[in-house]
């Protein structure tokens, strides 16, 4: 048995072994309904032995989850019929679409319907806390006897002597900044399964690893990202509209020729969901995603609704976009993809939930018949199979090229294409758009580009990053080793600084990357890992792909309420 070679993580120590039929690494929407619908066969079946465990690397289920969020009850309701009745925390129906256009810093247009693609369309969807959603899903899973193991970081996968996956090894706890045992010191655990499900959630670290190790992105587009910024008020009950979903795009990042669009969707409680996603093919390497919601908030669309109110929360993630034209090949020998750890996000309805519960329960129902015909650590190509065959599929195919068209004709041309595509050719227009060139390789030299103004915060409509982390109630164990790393430390000020003016100081949403004085009249490159909102926009969008991240201790990074 061998563990991932490509990191140095793992210790020739002893490792207690546990073994599970099924292992499921991440605790999201795709994960707990895996777990939920491997458990459901077994029960039908008989087979209450049948074990599956969930590896989950935030504190508390749900404590790292965090999207818009509108959802389609679809999938949730193939899943659990009866989610209503036990209490699922779907309460606020989508009641009216206002899509907008923002001319400049004051002009707008809302958009007739009429003229919005189909795809962006509401009816029957529902407002919701996905992370509260999530915290549902693992009770359900919990009471159908799932092994639920929050706070345990899978930090490496392993790979029988034929090169299968056979499980995976926890992250050891207790691990001095130098590498060194602390007095606190635990060993990681080696998990063995029958077959792994990697349900990690967009740019999933181990699921990278595999994508490279059994070439599952040969013939496929790059995948394509965005990163999303999110922020929770509690507005005046007059400015409040329950149920009211608010979509845009245009300024301000019209203003560098970036694209991405906001939202703002009014949930219970007097609460509003507020936030941008940022296209990270963006060029201008001196776009701050973080600075450009702020500024986004000065607009009087926004701030007509936010002003007066209180700021809740903050946190940032990073979103698959690239569609149906992205996908890496679905299984590979011990193992599946799900979710976003595959890419299953519906760049045109901007949606996630609906593809991640119905990826994971296909996933369950392929693995499980593989199981219960005797069989261990092949290929599941029924799983593909089952996709290509089901809604999913359709769902995919119809927003095929929504990512390609905005990219490569921008928002007017590519909202114009869109259109066409949705409403009049219904998803089925004979052509598709591809986006071959990597997010991390679409930035200009920072001596061409304009420098936005973005103002100064002013603590009550704007604030500043580290405030921002501050709410988002993020910490990390302070001595232990930097979870983002370097290939060659040097690359930051040598390459980055000469030609991107060093760009993490401005993509990464939590201040985690400085460029500051060395005291010898150069420049050095600071790494805040303690800020890390485990966004994974610096392994995306570093243009010399030089940065890796990699699970800090298990139970570090944010703890989002209500995300």
């Amino acid at each position: 048995m061998s563990a991932d070679a490509s990191t140095d993580t793992v210790q020739p120590i002893e490792r207690e072994q546990m073994e599970f039929d099924v292992i499921i690494v991440g605790g999201g929407p795709s994960g707990l309904s895996a777990a939920i619908r491997l458990r459901q066969l077994a029960i039908e079946a008989g087979n209450d032995e049948f074990s599956v465990c969930v590896v989950e690397k935030g504190s508390e289920f749900g404590a790292h989850i965090l999207s818009g969020a509108v959802m389609e009850p679809r999938a949730l309701t193939e899943l659990i019929p009866d989610w209503k009745e036990k209490g699922a925390p779907v309460h606020v129906a989508a009641k009216e679409d206002r899509v907008y256009m923002l001319k400049n810093a004051t002009k707008y247009r809302q958009l007739p319907n009429k003229i919005v693609p189909a795809l962006m369309h509401n009816d029957g969807n529902y407002i919701i806390s996905l992370g509260n959603l999530v915290r549902w899903l693992a009770t359900q899973a919990e009471e159908l006897e799932v092994m639920m193991f929050p706070g345990f970081a899978a930090a490496e996968v392993l790979y029988g002597e034929d090169g299968s996956v056979r499980g995976i090894v926890t992250g050891d706890m207790g691990v001095a900044a130098d590498g060194e045992p602390k007095a606190s010191f635990e060993p990681g655990y080696e998990l063995l399964a029958k077959y792994t499900i990697f349900a990690e959630g967009c740019r999933g670290h181990l699921g990278k690893r595999l994508v490279k190790r059994f070439n599952l992105d040969d013939g496929r587009d790059p995948q394509h990202y965005g990163i999303g910024l999110k922020e929770l008020w509690e507005v005046e009950p007059d400015k409040h509209e329950l149920g009211v979903v608010m979509h845009g795009s245009g300024w301000p990042l019209s203003e560098t020729g970036s694209t991405g669009g906001w939202w703002l969707y009014f949930d219970e409680n007097n609460q509003v969901s507020f936030g941008l996603v940022v296209d990270l093919s963006y060029t201008n390497p001196y776009v701050s995603p973080f600075d450009e919601m702020q500024r986004l908030k000065t607009h009087p669309v926004i701030s007509s609704i936010l002003q007066g109110g209180k700021r809740l929360s903050y946190g940032a993630r990073a979103l698959a976009k690239g569609g149906l034209n992205a996908l890496p090949k679905l299984y590979f020998p011990g193992g599946v993809l799900v979710g976003d750890d595959a890419g299953f996000l519906n760049p045109a309805k901007i949606k996630g939930t609906h593809t991640a519960i119905k990826s994971g329960m296909l996933a369950a129902e392929s693995v499980y018949a593989a199981i219960a015909s005797g069989r261990a650590h092949d290929e599941v190509a029924s799983y593909e199979d089952a996709f290509k065959n089901s809604w999913l599929h359709e769902d995919m195919y119809q927003a095929r090229n929504f990512a390609g068209a905005m990219h490569r004709m921008g928002t007017w041309m590519g909202g114009a294409f869109n259109f066409l595509d949705a409403n009049i050719f219904k998803g089925k227009m004979p052509l598709t758009i591809r986006d071959t060139t990597p997010d991390y390789a679409a930035l200009e030299r920072a001596d061409h580009a304009l420098v936005p103004d973005y103002p100064k915060p002013d603590g009550k409509l704007t604030f500043d990053k580290l405030s921002s982390v501050f709410i988002s109630n993020t910490n990390h164990a302070e001595d232990q080793p930097c979870h983002l790393r370097l290939t060659d430390p040097a690359i930051p000020i040598t390459r980055n600084l000469k030609i991107f003016a060093e760009p993490a100081q401005r993509y990464c949403p939590a201040g985690v990357y400085e460029v500051v004085p060395d005291g010898a009249g150069s420049a050095k490159f600071v790494i805040n890992a303690q800020n890390c909102v485990h966004c994974k926009t610096c392994d995306i969008k570093d243009p010399s792909q030089n940065i890796t991240w990699v699970t800090p201790e298990g139970g570090g990074g944010p703890n989002y309420p209500n995300m």
